[in-house]
C-alpha cells in the first residue's frame, strides 16, 4: 500500500507550485503562456516511483493544479493535502495503466494507447463545451501554471484505458434475459416506493488510504461545494463511480440501486439540497438531490385556486361577504383552463396554479378538498389564516415514473459489470506493482 508522505523538500516544491496556480490573475486568461518551469530556486526532486517509471515533484505540482482548475475548489492550506494525495494517487494509476497499455501492445502486436489526434480532438471538445476555443483553453491554463501536456496525459490515460477495459471485456459480458426479468421485478416492486433523482461523489476509501482519509476528504469537498464549488466539476475530478463522467449525474434511482446508508439520507434530504458526507461499506458519498417523486402508492393531484386575502382576525362581516364573491363565483368556473381568466373580472380577487403535488402533503384544509372532488370540480369556499379560497381539481394521476425498458436495464447493468471489472483490474494492478513514495 502507498503511503502519501514526502520529505519537507519536495513538499515545499509540491505546495509553492499549488499555491502560485491559486494566486494566478484571472485577466491572465487571455495570454498566451509561456512553457511552465519550476519555480526558482526549488529542485525538481521524485515523488514516487511506480515499478521502473518515476513521477517527480513537477508532475505532482501541474497535476495537482489542473485539479485546482477544474474542479473548482479552492486550495486552503487545510485541503492542500487532499489536492496532493488525490493528484498522487492519479499520476501512480496511469503509470500503472501506461505499464499494461504497452505490455498488450507488446504482447499482442496491438495498438492501443490513444494517438495525438485523438487526444486533440478531445481538448477541443472540451475547449467548446466552456465556450472557448483551444487556443484560448490553453491560454486559460497557461494562466495557472498548467502545461498542455499535463492535460494530454491525463486524457491520453483515460481514453486508452476505457478503449482497453471495452475491448478486452466488452464483448465478453452478456446481460442475461434471467438478469433483465429479475431487474424489471425488482423495479415493479419499488414503483410504490420514491424516487430520486440524484447527483453522488464517491471517495473511495480503498484508493485513498482509509476511511478516515476518504471522510476527512468528503467533508472538505462538500465544505468546498457549499461556498460555490461546482457538483459536477467536483464529481468529474474526484469520483470513484462511473458517473464521474457525466459529472456525477445518476438519473433517477430507486432504494434498491443505492447502499441502504444512501437511501437512509435521501429520504431526510429536500430537492436542491446537498448532503453530509455518508459513510458506506466502500467509501464515502456525497450527494446532490436535484428532485424527488412519490411512490406510485401515492396519488398526485394538481391544483389551481381563485381566492379573497383576508387576514385571520377579520370581522365576521368582512368574511361574510368574502364568502358570497367567492360562492358567486363558483358556478361561473367551467373549467380549469378558463379559470383565471372568469377570476380576473371579479374585484378582489385572485387566482393561480398551484401546480402539482402529493396529496398527502397538502395543508388539511385542502387536502380533504382535494380528495373529495373530481377532476373539474371546484370546491366551496375554504378558509385558511391567509384568506378564503376556492380550489379546483385539474388533474389526479398515480405517481411514480415510467416504466423501464428491457434496453435500458440491460445497458445499465452493462455498465455496472464493466465498472466493476475496471475497478478490480486496477486494484490488482496496484497489489503486484513494487509503489514507493518519497
Amino acid at each position: 500500500m502507498m503511503r502519501y508522505l514526502m520529505n519537507s523538500a519536495a513538499r515545499r516544491v509540491v505546495f509553492a507550485c499549488a499555491l502560485a496556480a491559486a494566486s494566478a490573475a484571472p485577466q491572465a486568461r487571455a495570454q498566451q503562456p509561456a512553457a511552465p518551469v519550476a519555480p526558482a530556486g526549488l529542485s525538481e526532486s521524485v515523488a514516487a516511483v511506480v515499478n521502473d517509471d518515476i513521477v517527480s515533484t513537477y508532475d505532482l505540482a501541474q497535476r495537482m493544479r489542473l485539479l485546482i482548475a477544474t474542479s473548482g475548489v479552492q486550495p486552503t492550506e487545510e485541503n492542500l493535502g487532499q489536492f496532493q494525495r488525490e493528484a498522487l494517487i492519479s499520476l501512480v494509476d496511469e503509470q500503472l495503466q501506461f505499464q499494461e497499455l504497452r505490455r498488450v501492445e507488446r504482447d499482442q502486436k496491438m495498438e492501443i494507447v490513444a494517438d495525438n489526434t485523438e487526444v486533440d480532438e478531445e481538448i477541443t471538445s472540451m475547449a467548446q463545451g466552456n465556450n472557448m476555443s483551444r487556443e484560448q483553453f490553453q491560454a486559460f491554463l497557461g494562466s495557472r501554471g498548467i502545461g498542455v501536456d499535463t492535460l494530454r496525459q491525463q486524457i491520453r490515460a483515460q481514453m486508452s484505458w476505457q478503449r482497453w477495459i471495452r475491448g478486452r471485456y466488452g464483448s465478453r459480458l452478456r446481460v442475461g434475459d434471467d438478469q433483465i426479468a429479475a431487474t424489471q421485478a425488482r423495479l415493479e416492486a419499488e414503483a410504490a416506493k420514491p424516487q430520486y433523482q440524484i447527483g453522488e461523489v464517491l471517495i473511495d476509501a480503498s484508493r485513498v488510504g482509509g476511511m478516515p482519509q476518504a471522510l476527512a476528504g468528503a467533508q472538505q469537498l462538500v465544505t468546498q461545494m457549499q461556498q460555490g464549488a461546482p457538483f459536477a466539476a467536483v464529481a468529474r475530478q474526484f469520483s470513484a463511480l462511473p458517473t464521474a463522467a457525466n459529472g456525477g449525474d445518476a438519473g433517477w434511482v430507486g432504494a434498491g440501486d443505492m447502499p441502504p446508508e444512501v437511501v437512509a439520507a435521501l429520504e431526510q434530504m429536500r430537492p436542491g439540497q446537498l448532503s453530509q458526507p455518508v459513510q458506506t461499506r466502500d467509501g464515502v458519498y456525497i450527494l446532490y438531490l436535484r428532485d424527488k417523486r412519490a411512490g406510485g402508492g401515492a396519488t398526485l393531484v394538481n391544483l389551481k385556486q381563485a381566492a379573497v386575502g383576508l387576514p385571520a382576525g377579520a370581522l365576521p362581516e368582512a368574511e361574510a361577504a368574502a364568502r358570497a364573491k367567492l360562492a358567486a363565483l363558483k358556478p361561473q368556473i367551467r373549467d380549469c383552463a378558463t379559470l383565471e381568466a372568469t377570476a380576473a373580472r371579479v374585484e378582489g380577487v385572485v387566482a393561480g396554479d398551484l401546480g402539482e403535488a402529493e396529496a398527502a402533503d397538502l395543508a388539511p384544509q385542502f387536502r380533504e378538498a382535494a380528495e373529495g372532488l373530481q377532476v373539474g370540480q371546484v370546491s366551496d369556499p375554504i378558509r385558511t389564516q391567509a384568506g378564503l379560497h376556492l380550489i379546483a381539481v385539474c388533474g389526479r394521476r398515480a405517481a411514480g415514473g415510467g416504466a423501464v425498458d428491457k434496453e435500458q436495464i440491460e445497458q445499465r447493468l452493462f455498465s455496472q459489470q464493466l465498472s466493476m471489472i475496471a475497478r478490480r483490474y486496477m486494484r490488482d494492478l496496484r497489489n503486484s506493482a513494487t509503489i514507493e513514495t518519497k
